[in-house]
C-alpha cells in the first residue's frame, strides 16, 4: 500500500477502527479551533514550518552522501526522532483514582505536550494533554492529564465504542519489531477497550477485540462536571495500572531488564461539539456527517495513522536514577531499513511487484551511520523480500515486506 503523506481529509486510519476508515472519504474538518494562549507566537524548531523541520531532520539524522539523503525525500514526515521516556522503577504502592497524590507520581517527570498526529506541519492542540509514567516489578503505571473545558462521555459499558467519544488511548509494542502489539482506550467514565493486533492493518493484520489486559486497573478523576455543556470544567485525569504480564501473547513473560526498550504512543481523541439541552453534541457537516475527530499524539506519526509502530515513542526502563535517555545505535540502523520498507511498498504500488535491486529504489548500499560504514543488503522476489543492515561490532537488523523487525541469529 502506497504511503500517503498529504491526504486530502482527515482521520481516516486512528484507532483500532483504522482498517475500516482508511481510504474512504470522509467530509472536510472545520477551521480548528484557535490555539492554547500559551502557543500564541511560539519560537524555535516547533514553530518553524514542515519544510524547515524537514531539512533538520535529515541534517540530524541522516549522515553520508548525499545520494543517501536524496533517498528520503519525500518521506521526511516518516523519519522524524521519535520522543523517548526514561520509566522509573517504584515501590510505592499507586491507587488508581485519578488523583496522582502519591510522592512517586510527584516525583515522575511528565512527557512533552502531546501534538497533532501529523507533527509540525499541522497546528498546535487547542487543549494541553501530557503523561507521565512508572513501573515496578509486574505493572507498568500510566498517568495522563486532559485539559478540556467540557468533559463528556457517553459510552457506558466495558469494550463499547470508546472512540466514540472523548477518549485517551495508549499503544504499546514490548518487543519493538511493530507486531503482537496492544491498544487500550479509557473515557472519562472510566470505561475501557482493549485490543490485540499480530501486525498493523497495512500487513493485514487483524484486530482481536476480545482480547483484555488481564488485571488491568485504571482510575478517572474529573476537574469540573461530567456530561454538562452549561458550565465550564478543567479537564480530565486518567491512572492506570497495566499488567506486565498481561502484554504478552502466545510466549513467555519476561520482567523488562535495565535498559529494556519498548515501543509506546498515546492519542487523544477530541471530537468538535457545541452545548445542545445541557448535554455535548459533535459538530456535524451540510450532510449531518459528523465532522472528524482530532487526534493528539505525544510522539507525532507524520501520518494518519496510529498504526505505525515504528512511528511511536521509546520506553526505556530504568531502576537507575536521572537516567537520561538515549538513542540506541540500532534504532538508527532501523531507519534505512525502513527506507527500504517504505520504498518498496511504493514500488509495488506502481509496478505490482517488489524491486529485486536497492538500486531499483535508489537507496546507497554502503551508508555511512555517524562515521561507521554499515551494509545493506536486500534480498527479493517479485511477491516479497528480506532486507538487512549491519556494521562491524554491531548486531545486524532485517525487515521483510510485512514490516517484521528482527535480529538475525540473536537469540
Amino acid at each position: 500500500m502506497q504511503v500517503s503523506l498529504r491526504s486530502s481529509v482527515r482521520r481516516p486510519c486512528v484507532g483500532w477502527y483504522g482498517q475500516c476508515l482508511e481510504g474512504k472519504k470522509l467530509p472536510r474538518a472545520a477551521t480548528l479551533p484557535s490555539p492554547r494562549p500559551d502557543r500564541v507566537g511560539v519560537v524555535g524548531p516547533l514553530a518553524w514550518g514542515s519544510k524547515s523541520w524537514a531539512s533538520l531532520a535529515l541534517l540530524l539524522l541522516l549522515t553520508g552522501p548525499a545520494q543517501a539523503q536524496k533517498a528520503f525525500q519525500g518521506l521526511e514526515e516518516l523519519f522524524t526522532t521519535p520522543q523517548g521516556y526514561v520509566v522509573q522503577h517504584t515501590t510505592q504502592a499507586l491507587t488508581m483514582d485519578g488523583n496522582l497524590q502519591e510522592s512517586a507520581w510527584q516525583q515522575a517527570a511528565w512527557t512533552t505536550e502531546f501534538v497533532d498526529i501529523e507533527g509540525n506541519r499541522k497546528p498546535r492542540p487547542t487543549w494541553s494533554t501530557k503523561v507521565k509514567m512508572l513501573w515496578n516489578d509486574s505493572t507498568l503505571f500510566v498517568a495522563a492529564t486532559l485539559q478540556e473545558p467540557q468533559v463528556w462521555a457517553t459510552q457506558t459499558h466495558h469494550d463499547d465504542i470508546i472512540f466514540k467519544d472523548n477518549d485517551f488511548e495508549v499503544f504499546i509494542d514490548p518487543d519493538n519489531n511493530t507486531h503482537q502489539y496492544f491498544e487500550i482506550e479509557v473515557n472519562a467514565l472510566n470505561k475501557t477497550f482493549e485490543l490485540f493486533l499480530p501486525k498493523p492493518y497495512r500487513n493485514r493484520g487483524d484486530a482481536l477485540v476480545s482480547w483484555d489486559a488481564a488485571g488491568l486497573r485504571s482510575g478517572v478523576q474529573v476537574q469540573g462536571t461530567l456530561n454538562h455543556s452549561q458550565d465550564t470544567d478543567t479537564g480530565w485525569t486518567v491512572e492506570m495500572a497495566i499488567p506486565l504480564q498481561s502484554l504478552r501473547m502466545g510466549y513467555p513473560w519476561q520482567q523488562p531488564k535495565e535498559g529494556a526498550l519498548w515501543r509506546i504512543n498515546f492519542s487523544r481523541v477530541e471530537w468538535d461539539t457545541w452545548p445542545v439541552d445541557g448535554r455535548n453534541d459533535k459538530l456535524t457537516d451540510a450532510k449531518g456527517t459528523n465532522l472528524p475527530e482530532h487526534n493528539w499524539v505525544w510522539s507525532p506519526q507524520g501520518v494518519i495513522n496510529m498504526h505505525y509502530p515504528e512511528r511511536w515513542g521509546y520506553l526505556q526502563f530504568s531502576r537507575i536514577p536521572a537516567t537520561t535517555f538515549q538513542l540506541p545505535y540500532g534504532e538508527k540502523q532501523k531507519r534505512y531499513l525502513w527506507l527500504v520498507y517504505y520504498r518498496q511498498q511504493r514500488y509495488h504500488e506502481k509496478t505490482g511487484r517488489y524491486a529485486t535491486t536497492l538500486n531499483d529504489l535508489g537507496i546507497e548500499p554502503q551508508p555511512t551511520i555517524e562515521a561507521r560504514a554499515n551494509q545493506l543488503q536486500l534480498m527479493a522476489t517479485a511477491k516479497q523480500f528480506t532486507a538487512t543492515i549491519s556494521a562491524a561490532g554491531t548486531t545486524a537488523w532485517s525487515i521483510n515486506d510485512e514490516g517484521l523487525l528482527e535480529a538475525p541469529g540473536a537469540k
